[in-house]
C-alpha cells in the first residue's frame, strides 16, 4: 500500500524502439561535440538562456529531493575581475610546485597554466555551490544527503543544457575555492563546488588533441546479459 503523497506519471513519452535508437544515437553525436574551451569571445549571452539552463540543472535527481545546490551566475565585470585575481593567485602556487610533479605532468598535454584570461573574457561565470543543510523549502534546515553526488549530477545537467543551447563551456576548480564564497556572498552552509565558464568560443579557439582521446565503449562499460 502506498504511504506517501504521489501524483500520476503523466509526462513520460514512450517512443518506438527505432525512434529510441535514433534519438540515443543523435544525442551521442551531439554531446560528443562538447569540448572544454579556454578561449572565449566577449559576445553577450542573454540572461534568459542562462536562467533556462540553471532551471534545467535544478531538475536533477538528489538525495531525498533536497536539491542541495545553489548557482551564482555572474556577468558583472568587476566581480569577474575579482574572481580572476583570486583564482590566478592560487593557480600560481599550484603550478609553482604545490600540485606536485605527477599532476603537472598529467596536465601538460592540455597546455594549461596559471593564466586564466577567460575568467574575464567570457560573458558568464556560474559558480556552483553545495549546501550542507536545506530541504525542499528554502527555509528548511534539514540535513542534506548524498550532497557531492547530487551536485555533481546537477552540474552535468547544467553543462549539457549550456551545450545544447549553443554555448561553449569550461569547468574550473581552483584550489582552494573558499574565496568564491566571499565574493558570491554565500554563508557557511554553502561550499564552492565548481566554477563553470560559458559563452561563445573565440574565433581562434582550439581543442588540445589530448582532450579528444576518449575511451572506447568496452573500456568504460561492461554488459551482463
Amino acid at each position: 500500500m502506498q504511504t506517501h503523497n504521489a501524483a500520476p506519471l503523466s509526462d513520460f513519452i514512450e517512443y518506438s524502439t527505432d525512434e529510441m535508437r535514433e534519438r540515443s544515437a543523435q544525442f551521442y553525436h551531439d554531446i560528443k561535440r562538447r569540448h572544454s574551451v579556454r578561449s572565449f569571445s566577449e559576445r553577450e549571452v542573454s540572461q534568459e538562456i542562462i536562467e533556462n539552463c540553471i532551471k534545467a540543472a535544478g531538475t536533477a535527481p538528489s538525495g531525498a529531493n533536497h536539491q542541495p545546490w545553489h548557482f551564482v551566475a555572474i556577468s558583472n565585470s568587476k566581480v569577474k575581475q575579482q574572481i580572476r585575481q583570486q583564482a590566478e593567485a592560487h593557480e600560481n602556487n599550484f603550478y609553482q610546485g604545490r600540485a606536485g610533479e605527477e599532476w603537472l605532468k598529467a596536465l601538460k598535454p592540455l597546455g594549461t597554466d596559471a593564466n586564466k584570461p577567460y575568467l574575464e573574457q567570457a560573458p558568464w561565470l556560474i559558480a556552483v555551490f553545495s549546501e550542507k543543510k536545506g530541504g525542499v523549502n528554502q527555509a528548511d534546515k534539514k540535513t542534506n544527503y548524498y550532497v557531492h553526488e547530487s551536485v555533481g549530477i546537477a552540474t552535468g545537467f547544467l553543462i549539457n543544457a549550456l551545450h545544447s543551447s549553443g554555448l561553449a563551456t569550461l569547468t574550473h576548480t581552483p584550489k582552494p575555492m573558499s574565496f568564491l564564497s566571499k565574493i558570491c556572498h554565500r554563508d557557511d552552509n554553502s561550499r564552492p563546488y565548481m566554477l563553470i565558464i560559458t559563452g561563445y568560443p573565440s574565433k581562434d579557439a582550439t581543442v588540445p588533441h589530448h582532450a579528444t582521446l576518449k575511451k572506447a565503449l568496452p573500456e568504460i562499460a561492461t554488459f551482463l546479459t
